[in-house]
């Protein structure tokens, strides 16, 4: 597993951070998620997520939207999905970054999200066995994850 640096180094003594690196999920997902929960609160971001994997709730798809239908319950848009896994991944780096902020001695209540990035990782390449003893390439996609949060008062 790769380990990268930060995309963005922001110091000071209210921001924790936290990152995954190469979960194995979908990168245009991911993508719209981080768009979708920037500048929110954690708990806020928690909760919808959650929503999300119960299936109640739908993300807006504004960048990676074509073909996608109409879902109720959006505001201000009308393209939407239910990435269940992308926000499985997302709830386990947010959980995490809040463990980092309550250690160092920040107010979990009061975390605003400031940067959240969802970049693509390896592209792990495998073959798919055809007949008369060919063979198609196949690749598994990878999501890098990380997520910067500030107290607020």
């Amino acid at each position: 597993m790769a380990r990268t640096e930060y995309s963005v180094d922001i110091k000071g003594d209210n921001i924790a951070r936290a990152k995954g690196n190469e979960f194995p999920t979908s990168p245009k997902h991911s993508i719209e998620i981080a768009a979708f929960i920037r500048g929110m609160k954690t708990g806020e971001a928690i909760e919808y997520l959650e929503d999300v994997v119960a299936l109640k709730k739908p993300i807006p798809f504004k960048r990676f939207n074509r073909n996608v239908a109409h879902k109720r319950g959006l505001k201000n848009w009308d393209a939407g999905r239910y990435p269940v896994k992308a926000s499985e991944y997302f709830l386990k780096v947010l959980r995490s970054v809040e463990k980092n902020a309550e250690y160092i001695g920040l107010d979990t209540e009061n975390l605003e999200i400031i940067v959240v990035s969802a970049s693509r990782g390896r592209r792990m390449k495998s073959v798919f066995p055809r007949a008369m003893g060919r063979a198609t390439p196949k690749y598994a996609d990878s999501v890098n994850i990380e997520i910067i949060v500030r107290e607020v008062d």
